[in-house]
């Protein structure tokens, strides 16, 4: 990536900060990327494609960028979904220029590295200058396939979550109730289609369901965030002995 300057790569880190930090709940990869790419004017090289992939270089570019952030605990990536920090808020705060930036990710990649040889190999110390590296050059085959894991994880989610939104609201009622059954508990009772009053599957810890608690279920496939209201209702006719489980896509 010799097109691609630490200042460079430092510009684009801090615009994704900007974008990430404006959804604390995180976003997925793929929307924040489309998000930066449209904030930024990419240059000539970063619009370019690779012959071999077929895959815009820009993607990729900002992918190998944050495997140095989420090693320092910048950001955090986790199905498919990326989050900053309080300690990237920090970092996003504190080094204001792109290029500080982008070599402070860089260093704690290197004090990253410097861990996990000092763990494999058993030894008391690891050079100092590995700590300090700030090319994160020295690793690229292993980043690399970091970044195809990353990707291939992303997509994996993704399609579950289109399946899942595909699903009709009562397979999706009974995929629940399902997955209730292989974690140990026992469905006594599952919602027929109409009204269900709030609750659409009942559980419980034994056979019988004598013994408390009772776990009330309200399953929503919803493409929508849940509001407050909609929680408070169901919050409702939770009992002392019951346990409330609200599931949603939203």
């Amino acid at each position: 990536m010799a097109e691609v300057t630490r200042q460079r790569t430092g510009e684009l880190l801090r615009k994704l900060f900007e974008i990430l930090k404006s959804h604390p709940e995180g976003m997925p990869a793929g929307k924040a990327l489309e998000a930066l790419a449209n904030s930024v004017a990419l240059t000539a090289y970063e619009a370019g494609f690779y012959e071999s992939s077929g895959q815009r270089r820009f993607e990729k570019i900002v992918r190998f960028a944050t495997v140095a952030c989420v090693k320092g605990g910048w950001i955090v990536k986790h199905k498919g979904v990326w989050a900053v920090t309080d300690v990237g808020l920090s970092a996003y705060q504190k080094f204001n220029d792109p290029a500080v930036f982008h070599r402070e990710a860089g260093r704690l990649y290197g004090q990253w590295k410097a861990s996990q040889l000092r763990d494999a190999a058993g030894l008391a110390t690891v050079s100092a200058k590995l700590s300090e590296q700030a090319d994160l050059s020295f690793d690229v085959d292993a980043e690399t396939a970091s970044v195809t894991y990353e990707q291939a994880e992303e997509q994996a989610w993704g399609e579950i979550e289109q399946h899942l939104r595909k699903m009709p609201p009562y397979d999706f009622q009974d995929l629940v109730a399902d997955l209730l059954r292989a974690m140990g508990y026992h469905v006594g009772w599952i919602s027929p289609p109409g009204k269900d009053g709030g609750v659409d599957i009942i559980a419980n810890t034994d056979p019988l369901g004598t013994r408390a608690p009772r776990i009330k279920v309200q399953v929503k496939r919803v493409g929508h965030r849940v509001d407050k209201d909609g929680l408070k209702s169901f919050i409702a006719i939770i009992n002392d002995d019951d346990v409330g489980l609200f599931v949603s896509l939203g």
